[in-house]
């Protein structure tokens, strides 16, 4: 039997916790629960999930300074977002907080699996191809670091996956649906929008070489020049 995968779930709606509770434990996950931020972020460092779902408007700790101090704290469990809160301004704050995933309220159960699968699949597959050297940049992707000399710069969940999707297709060009559908989970015009938004914050990070650059493509994707 494969091992089950431990899902720390942040809830404070306690009926809606029970419910995903019991169905993800069905599908064999290993659920614990936690009410708000402070009592996720504690039981963090006792339980190591393997990945976190989390609201966001909850007592005492919100999600986005929750998942901050984790990402603060060095824990690289990925974090789906799960709220209603849905706004672009709402998703690029979660990823620029850490988040690897964001499923607006309400969402089929067969959908929250899938997207917890995928990110644990995802985290493995990238953890064996971490370092990637982009012209004078070192970017490491299990940590989200990314180097230029001496200068240390740390990057979002988000920006992270976008650059390290475009590193193991360097000098390729990258359609755009295909990028979407692999991070985002689909295609759709609002996924859309906050990709540019990602793009556009990486090409300030990467803008003191000028060897490097993300081109747009027209009517196809982005192409990372290195």
């Amino acid at each position: 039997m494969a091992e089950k995968i431990k899902l720390l779930l942040v809830e404070d709606e306690r009926m809606l916790a029970e419910i995903l509770s019991d169905t993800l434990s069905d599908r064999e996950f290993e659920v614990r629960i936690a009410g708000d931020g402070q009592q996720a972020l504690d039981m963090c460092h006792a339980e190591r999930p393997d990945i976190v779902v989390t609201d966001i408007m909850m007592p005492r700790m919100d999600g986005y300074t929750f998942v901050k101090q984790l990402r603060s704290e060095g824990c690289v469990a990925p974090v789906l977002y799960l709220t209603a809160r849905s706004t672009t301004e709402d998703v690029v704050k979660g990823f620029e907080t850490g988040g690897n995933d964001y499923l607006r309220k309400p969402f089929s159960i067969d959908e929250l699996i899938v997207r917890i699968r995928a990110l644990v699949g995802r985290l493995g597959r990238e953890n064996k191809e971490a370092q990637f050297r982009i012209g004078n940049y070192h970017f490491d992707s299990a940590t989200g670091e990314l180097s230029l000399g001496e200068r240390r710069e740390l990057l979002s969940a988000r920006e992270g996956e976008v650059l390290a999707y475009l590193c193991r297709r360097a000098n390729q060009t990258v359609e755009t649906a295909g990028m979407l559908r692999e991070l985002w989970g689909d295609d759709t015009f609002y996924n859309l929008r906050s990709l540019n938004v990602f793009i556009s914050r990486l090409r300030r990070r990467l803008e003191d070489d000028a060897q490097v650059g993300i081109i747009s493509v027209r009517g196809v994707g982005y192409k990372l020049k290195c």
